[in-house]
């Protein structure tokens, strides 16, 4: 995900001090059918925030359809997408959400009023959010963006995750006020699927968090294996921790203090492993610092880039190569649709009350629909939920002196 790094959205994480998450109205009130042609309901966000009830912290694992089940409504999976974020504009992300839209799923769109949502739920917003805005800033002085919007529905419990290709730094400084961390997290972070040829691994962290401590690459471990166990459907996941060497005594302080922990946990931990194995498929799950991985997942996805696009061009060039080409077009296809970033969609944020997708900022229709069907696929397994119940207490506070520093990359 280019746009994808570590960034300065807070000094440190939100706790306490910041402001309450703020109140949403549904997206689905009144009488139109949620997610049905021809029948948008559209909210103004900003007039009616209100006489709701308090946000649900935890309760992003919960499926829409048992929450409603009193009310005698059966619906999918509620995910607000950020219209507005990306940079191929609003049009291409409705026709993600559309794709997307089906029994199980119901795109939540957040943007300007007269956005054409072709019939899927609108939430309208005033203000955006745009992609060399300072994070933090933007955040506090946009309430109304979109993606802030966005992101309260799943802290007031109106929507069951958020999807957005917009300012990753902003998106980040929103989830932190609006969904909070989860009880025992010390820090989120964000785990990308990386299309190995033995079948996709696990990267984490890819960019939340630049400075970590060796017990944050533990809890980093532990989420990832949630991820893959959850989402990439892998029992009992292989974890390694990157570094320069595949030796224990090889690495900076921090990975050998990291290495040490990851021993002596219950994970299925099997040691350090190089970077030149990602794309092998190391393990099912491969742990870092965020500068590490943010620096790792874009140097991958320009590899992986630069190497199709001169192989096209130099099929292209001759005669022969474009017959050739015309023999292998089958294999090459699904050579670059599973190495093809739009095919995982995006990268989830851990560790947060809710269900989090960032997505690429140059996402496709198809991105964007993979990314709120990962989204979904989340709230279905309760991630959020199952998370809380693997760190139930927080950990002890460390000293200032002993606090990371978030600082941003590019």
């Amino acid at each position: 995900m280019s746009n994808t790094g570590p960034v300065n959205t807070v000094q440190n994480f939100p706790g306490e001090g910041w402001p309450s998450p703020g109140k949403l109205p549904s997206a689905g009130s009144g009488s139109a059918e949620p997610g049905v042609p021809g029948s948008a309901v559209t909210t103004d966000s900003k007039s009616a925030r209100e006489g709701l009830p308090s946000p649900r912290r935890f309760g992003a694992g919960l499926r829409p359809a048992q929450a409603d089940a009193g009310q005698g409504r059966e619906v999918g999976v509620r995910v607000a997408v950020d219209a507005l974020g990306g940079d191929r504009g609003p049009d291409q992300i409705v026709a993600g959400a559309l794709e997307a839209a089906s029994d199980g799923v119901v795109p939540i769109l957040f943007g300007p009023r007269d956005l054409d949502t072709n019939g899927l739920e609108h939430v309208a917003t005033s203000q955006v959010i745009e992609m060399d805005e300072k994070p933090a800033e933007a955040v506090r002085s946009k309430p109304d963006s979109s993606l802030v919007a966005a992101c309260r529905a799943v802290g007031a419990g109106e929507a069951d995750a958020v999807v957005s290709a917009g300012n990753t730094g902003a998106m980040l400084a929103a989830c932190f006020i609006e969904l909070r961390r989860l009880r025992g997290i010390l820090r989120p972070a964000i785990a990308v699927p990386i299309p190995a040829r033995r079948g996709p691994s696990v990267l984490i962290d890819a960019g939340a968090n630049a400075d970590a401590r060796p017990e944050h690459l533990l809890q980093f471990a532990h989420m990832g294996a949630l991820f893959a166990e959850e989402i990439l459907g892998i029992e009992r996941p292989e974890v390694r921790l990157l570094s320069i060497g595949e030796e224990a005594e090889k690495g900076n302080q921090l990975t050998l203090e990291a290495h040490e922990l990851l021993a002596g946990s219950d994970l299925r931990f099997e040691g350090n492993v190089e970077s030149r194995a990602l794309l092998e498929g190391a393990a099912d799950v491969v742990v870092c610092d965020g500068f590490t991985g943010n620096i790792c997942l874009k140097l991958l996805e320009g590899t992986i880039k630069t190497l199709l696009d001169a192989l096209r061009a130099e099929i292209m060039s001759t005669r022969k190569g474009r017959v050739g080409g015309l023999l292998i077009r089958g294999a090459a296809r699904g050579l670059r649709s599973r190495l093809d970033p739009d095919t995982y969609g995006g990268a989830y944020l851990l560790g947060l009350g809710g269900i989090v997708v960032i997505a690429h900022g140059n996402s496709s229709p198809k991105a964007i629909a993979n990314a709120i069907r990962l989204a979904a696929r989340g709230v279905e397994h309760g991630v959020v939920d199952r998370l809380a119940e693997r760190f139930p207490e927080r950990p002890r506070k460390t000293k200032p002196s002993e606090r990371s520093r978030q600082v941003p990359a590019g």
